[in-house]
């Protein structure tokens, strides 16, 4: 069975940095591709980060240049690591495997940003 487990969630200033992991479990990690979404209260999930398994990587606007997605295939873990963050960055970040026959998502770590 598929378990994607993040980690690394919590509360920094404006301006700070923290970096999320996500263990991966249950799939082919070296072939799949990764991604990070992040949903705020009362607004829709978007995309923040994907990384392909050959290590492309895209971002959502609002982060690219503060935010940078890596992934270490002997570790079946993806990471997000986020710099400068602003208080639009609190939400919940959830980590995605989108496979060929099921899109995985994990329990999510909650990102907080106080100004």
């Amino acid at each position: 069975q598929v378990q994607l487990v993040e980690s690394g969630g919590g509360l920094v200033q404006a301006g700070g940095s923290l970096r999320l992991s996500c263990a991966a479990s249950g799939i082919i990690f070296s072939r799949n591709a990764m991604g990070w979404y992040r949903q705020a209260p009362g607004k829709q999930r978007e995309l923040v980060a994907t990384i392909t398994s050959g290590g492309s990587t895209n971002y959502g606007d609002s982060v690219k240049g503060r935010f940078t997605v890596s992934r270490d295939n002997a570790k079946n873990t993806v990471y997000l690591q986020m710099n400068n963050l602003r208080p639009g960055d609190t939400s919940v970040y959830y980590c995605n495997a989108p496979t060929a026959f099921y899109s995985y998502w994990g329990q999510g770590t909650r990102v907080t940003v106080s100004s």
